[in-house]
């Protein structure tokens, strides 16, 4: 396994095995590595011949009062991880060259941006979809791989895909979650031990949703309600957003049915924790 920091190297060795005919595959992801990553590295390991994950902290996907300084970081951990999964290389840039000064070029995706975690991350995913389209064009790669916990996000890139004609082809990976149900997230390192307990309301919550679907309750006003009541019960949980919408354009549904997003945005202590299901499919 190879480790390149530099950019210039990068889209050198991208276009080489370009070139040469060799398949790339990429693996976005901003460090911390957990077993949803891994997820995503062995299900691109079987797509592709040169295997690249990239481990960037974005600072233009944070908000000034965010956790871009607390986000964990452990290199040394993500890069034994990444030679046990056999990935080729790990890009590893900094912020300075990134983001040379002075930056002024940024990728805006309007409307699906506007909703959900758009709403209470404003210029979030300007961020994502900037360093995304950075990415692309560093790495060179055939196909990248976006997890489905982020749904949002994986439904922005490949907008923008689409819309900026990016040679590339974008898949997704199904959530990954602990044994007690909570999705996997870098961020879960923040919780405490009761806090951790609290966090399972999310994936719970979900599921009240999914059994109201089952027994013939349609409605996402009632299903939304519903939810909001049952998180309402656990102490020390603040709800941010509750989103029933069409899973493929973000928009919301009159009645829940084919391929309906639920998704929700929950603070657990000072935390900001995400969870989706689809149901109706």
């Amino acid at each position: 396994m190879r480790i390149i920091k530099d950019i210039r190297e990068m889209q050198k060795f991208g276009n080489e095995n370009r070139q040469s005919g060799k398949t790339i595959g990429f693996v976005p992801t901003m460090g911390y590595l957990h077993e949803g990553h891994v997820s995503l590295i062995k299900l691109m390991r079987q797509k592709c011949d040169v295997l690249v994950v990239s481990i960037f902290v974005n600072p233009a996907q944070f908000g000034p009062n965010e956790d871009f300084e607390a986000y964990p970081r452990d290199f040394q951990r993500d890069e034994e991880l990444c030679k046990e999964e056999k990935v080729d290389i790990i890009f590893y840039p900094d912020a300075e060259q990134m983001y040379r000064k002075p930056y002024l070029t940024h990728i805006n995706v309007e409307k699906i941006t506007e909703t959900m975690c758009g709403i209470s991350r404003p210029g979030h995913f300007q961020g994502v979809a900037t360093v995304v389209g950075k990415l692309f064009n560093i790495v060179k790669p055939h196909y990248a791989i976006f997890g489905k916990k982020d749904y949002q996000q994986a439904v922005v890139i490949k907008q923008m895909v689409k819309d900026l004609n990016f040679d590339v082809e974008i898949l997704t990976g199904p959530i990954v979650r602990e044994k007690d149900g909570l999705a996997m997230s870098s961020r879960n390192k923040y919780l405490s031990e009761k806090d951790r307990k609290k966090a399972l309301i999310l994936n719970k919550s979900l599921h009240v949703a999914r059994n109201l679907y089952e027994e013939g309750i349609s409605s996402p006003g009632m299903v939304k309600m519903q939810m909001e009541q049952y998180i309402r019960n656990e102490e020390g949980v603040v709800i941010d957003y509750i989103a029933i919408v069409d899973a493929e354009d973000l928009k919301p549904v009159k009645e829940i049915d084919k391929n309906t997003l639920i998704a929700l945005a929950v603070y657990v202590g000072d935390t900001r924790l995400i969870d989706n299901i689809i149901i109706g499919r």
